[in-house]
């Protein structure tokens, strides 16, 4: 039914790749004249103008009588910008095709009411499953004001993050490890436990070229971690801890002026956290470790996708570190399973991607 419209709505879905926009959607638009493009436009960063103001100044008069291929909903309220909306009836524009209606209630078919009411013709769901996919991260968190959560791990082929001596570099081929300072630069907030700061002391930042650096936050329950960590090189770290932290650990760390969050309970309960995460407008979270984290992730629920970067290697021992701990299952009935599972090869490294469900689990 909407094969014709495809064509456009693919380029919307690749411009609207390009946009680091969180809190808010990433967002597409092409506008077509008799078939051929005249505008284009994306949602480069929250603040910015949104992908249809973009591609109507960049069709100018052309945009008049022409159809606008959007992968999300137009907005039709006033935030930070002025309702999309109101910009396209302006505009002149005949037809506009959507791939998603906006599930934020400030919009949710609002604008789509809009639209019709001057006039426009409306066509919507072209492509729905792929800009969906495309702002899960987001999508997640407007119905739940919690952040989308992904674990991110490099085992081995027996499934072992380190061994007896805690020695994890380098499990997984540099390839592997690019991918990993891409998925930070994909997240708002990077999370690992205090073990794996005392172990592998590591920067945790996203070293791609025009990249942008997670939000550090280290569980660290007693507030063990070093002054001298590298975590700690810039201010843009929030160390979470619990009301049994060392208090004299803390006005170090205050003196220091890094962020601190106090959780009011005697251990770290993520869930909780999440929440608080997403209160602070922190949408998505990559999970890198360790074995705990990666164990009280998956035991609270909390976890949306798992990526598995798998090398083929062998560790073995009674004592080396495996990716997941805790008691364990006792049927295999009960174990934990993946949907829509990708698998994809990275140098020697396999990668295993798949989404969690626990309402199934």
């Amino acid at each position: 039914m909407y094969q014709r419209h495809n064509k456009f709505m693919k380029l919307a879905l690749k411009l609207a790749e390009k946009g680091r926009t969180s809190p808010n959607p990433k967002v597409g638009c092409v506008i077509t004249r008799f078939g051929f493009i005249v505008g284009k436009g994306y949602h480069q960063k929250a603040g910015m103008p949104h992908a249809e103001i973009e591609a109507l100044k960049d069709a100018g008069s052309w945009a008049r009588g022409g159809t606008m291929y959007v992968t999300l909903e137009p907005c039709s309220h006033h935030g930070k910008t002025p309702p999309c909306a109101n910009a396209i009836i302006r505009a002149g524009i005949k037809k506009v095709v959507i791939a998603m209606k906006d599930p934020n209630p400030l919009v949710n078919g609002e604008g789509i009411r809009r639209l019709k009411q001057a006039g426009i013709k409306v066509v919507a769901g072209v492509m729905e499953n792929e800009a969906k996919k495309l702002n899960e991260m987001w999508v997640k968190y407007i119905a739940t004001k919690s952040p989308f959560v992904t674990l991110k791990a490099a085992v081995s082929m027996d499934g072992k993050i380190a061994t007896k001596t805690n020695d994890s570099k380098w499990i997984t081929g540099i390839e592997s490890r690019h991918f990993a300072h891409i998925l930070r630069n994909r997240h708002d907030a990077v999370v690992v436990g205090i073990n794996t700061v005392l172990k592998d002391n590591p920067q945790l930042t996203a070293r791609i070229k025009d990249g942008r650096n997670p939000l550090r936050i280290i569980l660290d329950s007693k507030l063990k971690i070093p002054l001298e960590s590298n975590v700690l090189n810039d201010g843009n770290v929030l160390i979470v801890t619990t009301k049994k932290h060392n208090a004299e650990a803390k006005i170090l760390l205050d003196e220091k002026k890094y962020n601190i969050l106090v959780m009011d309970s005697d251990k770290i309960i993520l869930k909780d956290l999440m929440q608080e995460l997403g209160k602070r407008n922190i949408t998505s979270v990559l999970i890198e470790g360790g074995s705990e984290v990666f164990t009280s992730a998956l035991e609270e629920g909390i976890v949306d996708k798992a990526i598995f970067f798998i090398a083929p290697k062998l560790i073995g021992g009674d004592d080396s570190v495996s990716v997941i701990g805790g008691k364990g299952i006792e049927k295999i009935s009960q174990a934990l399973r993946l949907e829509n599972v990708k698998i994809a090869r990275l140098g020697d490294d396999a990668v295993v991607e798949g989404d969690f469900d626990f309402n199934k689990n």
